[in-house]
């Protein structure tokens, strides 16, 4: 009788212990005072998870509870991941906010079953041994990051190893990758948070993984000069990055951010003087056949001539196709230089199957955008490769990976234009930063940035920050820019194969588990 009251106390708790960790697990990928990312957070709200699932499976939970637990923590995360689809939704689309709102808990919601199966399958059925029982977790965890990142188009903002981007597990970034990242931090932590006998020679595994997980990724990529992007520099490119600070909610007005942008990037681009001059995406926030009379000619007309070169971001097509694009001009050119954006965004640049009701309640011009290809040829200028993505395309490591399939053709340079002012002044703007770093480190090149309201940057084949402008005000960012050839392991693996390695490394572990679980029933 006396225990009651303090199994029901403790019983009120443990949800909110997960949704504790949930938040935690958010606030490390940009921390609120200065927006970097807390790679010691990220370890500690994954350790508080994997301790109080572990607790679940002590007292024998079964898959309801459990998966209820795992789903509280991921939502939680999720949510404060991405809260500011909120702005996007409401201040700029038009939605009421209540609706915003649940439509922002609604997607988290819907995206944390992945972790909350992953949590129930590892309160069940996981091993009971400490190594083993890291080993699937960490697999667990994998597989629900890459299913979140690929089923249903993905969206895997905020995956846990962006945290990792300034951490020592940095170095393995450009060996496994952001996932092999987050996966490293999910077996780390689950063998220190694991509450079980630790037996003598678990422990010597136990130390031994440690060691190799956060030891060793430091020393051998200094054995490796391709790793680090020290191997093969391709020259230097001087750029000039535009950040036009129009605000969204003007950006489409006739008379107002329309003929604000088109003056500006157009005096801009007349008179740069770097060797190539890059704008936001849709910095022209028009048609082609929309543009004042002569527009796009007068940039043409610049740029075919001399040793300088744009690239322009700006919609293209029209009788109802459209695709979300930039235009690259440079000398002897008969036609510019095209990339459309191939990684759409659901509800901003597509309407899922079902859904054209939820994008008839906003106001979003130019909401059903056709795809691009994969692996879209490069922008050659001036000895350099570059490879545009638009906007969060960046998120997907293994589809810019398809670029490297060929060390001779690879990028030379990365290239980033995004309009973030869709989101306001939040930490989307930090969390995309890192995400752009990521991917710096895993194939050792420059990612050069150029946005609307931030962040417009130069980050070095190393993932550093080595120029950037304000946010949120109007300006040019010149840098010169190093490029970079050579393979890092993980484009040499990801190219060919995608992410399949990882995909088929989780599910063996939890294959082996599984059958040698069922031999011990």
């Amino acid at each position: 009788m006396a225990r009651a009251p303090a199994s029901s106390f403790a019983s009120f708790l443990r949800p909110l212990g997960f949704v504790a960790a949930g938040l935690a697990q958010a606030l490390s990928m940009a921390s609120p005072a200065g927006g970097k990312p807390l790679w010691w957070l990220q370890l500690l709200s994954l350790g508080a998870f994997v301790w109080l699932l572990d607790g679940l499976r002590s007292q024998g939970a079964g898959w309801r509870r459990a998966g209820l637990h795992g789903w509280l923590f991921s939502t939680a995360w999720l949510t404060g991941s991405f809260w500011w689809l909120f702005i996007s939704m409401h201040t700029y689309g038009g939605l009421p906010a209540p609706l915003a709102a649940i439509a922002v808990l609604a997607l988290a919601a819907a995206l944390g079953l992945y972790y909350a199966v992953a949590a129930a399958w590892f309160v069940v059925r996981g091993p009971s041994g400490r190594v083993t029982g890291a080993l699937v977790f960490a697999a667990l965890w994998t597989l629900a990051e890459m299913v979140r990142g690929s089923w249903f188009t993905g969206f895997p903002w905020g995956a846990g190893g962006y945290a990792h981007v300034e951490g020592p597990l940095a170095a393995l970034a450009p060996w496994v990758g952001v996932y092999g990242i987050g996966a490293a931090a999910a077996l780390a932590v689950a063998l220190v948070a694991l509450h079980r006998p630790l037996r003598i020679a678990e422990a010597v595994q136990g130390v031994v993984l440690i060691a190799f997980v956060f030891a060793v990724p430091n020393l051998v990529p200094a054995l490796r000069d391709d790793v680090r992007g020290a191997k093969g520099a391709a020259g230097n490119l001087s750029v000039a990055l535009l950040q036009g600070n129009i605000p969204q909610d003007e950006k489409f007005i006739p008379g107002g951010g329309i003929e604000t942008a088109l003056r500006w990037y157009g005096e801009q681009l007349r008179d740069a003087k770097a060797s190539l001059v890059v704008t936001p995406e849709t910095a022209l926030p028009l048609l082609p056949q929309q543009l004042p009379a002569g527009y796009l000619e007068a940039i043409k007309a610049r740029y075919s001539e001399g040793n300088q070169a744009a690239i322009v971001g700006l919609p293209l097509g029209g009788q109802g196709t459209y695709s979300n694009a930039v235009l690259g001009f440079r000398p002897g050119d008969a036609q510019p230089y095209a990339y459309s954006k191939h990684h759409l965004v659901p509800f901003g640049e597509f309407i899922p199957w079902g859904f054209r009701w939820f994008i008839q309640m906003m106001n979003i011009p130019l909401g059903d955008f056709a795809r691009g290809g994969l692996a879209q040829a490069p922008f050659v200028w001036q000895g350099q490769r570059i490879a545009p993505n638009i906007c969060y395309e960046d998120l997907f490591g293994d589809e810019i990976g398809a670029n490297f399939r060929d060390e001779t053709t690879a990028p030379t340079i990365l290239l980033n234009v995004s309009n973030i002012a869709w989101f306001g002044d939040t930490v989307a703007i930090d969390e995309h930063l890192s995400i752009s770093r990521m991917r710096a480190l895993e194939f050792a090149r420059p990612m050069v940035r150029s946005t609307n309201t931030g962040a417009t940057v130069v980050i070095d084949a190393q993932g550093r920050v080595t120029h950037e402008l304000p946010r949120l005000t109007r300006g040019v960012l010149e840098a010169n820019v190093e490029g970079r050839r050579g393979l890092t392991p993980f484009a040499r693996w990801v190219a060919p194969f995608g992410l399949w390695p990882l995909w088929l490394l989780a599910m063996a572990i939890v294959a082996v588990a599984w059958v040698q679980g069922r031999r011990r029933n």
